[in-house]
């Protein structure tokens, strides 16, 4: 039995891995900047129990460009974001989440998975640890790729308020 749990913390911006309630590590994570809710097309980071439904970009380098779920081929750098200002950046991996509360977090107006709620990395030139996102989970690259290393599909995510 798995008894890895991610939990997020939406006041302070960080994600810890615990092992039976032990903790293996914590980074920091930014949420989203319209704050939380479940809403489909709210732009908000959904709360309460998920679990990953899928892995994206084992094996893909570090700053991989990834287009809905998909890698482009590009390499993030400054000149790539120079000639892309507005583009909201997936990079290196991607834990996408489903929700397991039907009329909170799945099924309906309200469901993760259908919403592309993702754990995914970001530019490093972006700030962690104060909500900027578009309502998926942002980490640092490296962080993300070791955070993926680490847990299997069906690891319980567990987004709170505290």
């Amino acid at each position: 039995m798995n008894d890895l749990l991610i939990r997020i913390s939406i006041p302070t911006q960080t994600l810890q891995l615990l092992d039976q309630g032990r903790v293996l590590a914590e980074y920091p994570v930014s949420t989203a900047l319209n704050g939380v809710g479940e809403q489909k097309n709210s732009g908000c980071t959904p709360r309460g129990l998920h679990i990953i439904r899928a892995r994206i970009g084992a094996d893909l380098p570090l700053n991989a460009v990834l287009v809905g779920r998909r890698f482009t081929g590009e390499i993030y750098s400054a000149a790539l974001a120079e000639q892309m200002p507005e583009r909201d950046w997936i990079l290196s991996r991607i834990l996408w989440l489903s929700g397991c509360e039907p009329g909170r977090n799945r099924l309906g107006q309200v469901d993760s998975m259908q919403r592309y709620i993702y754990i995914h990395g970001t530019p490093d030139t972006e700030p962690m640890g104060i909500p900027r996102s578009h309502g998926c989970v942002r980490m640092r690259n490296r962080d993300v790729v070791d955070l993926f290393d680490r847990v299997p599909v069906g690891c319980a995510v567990d987004i709170s308020n505290f």
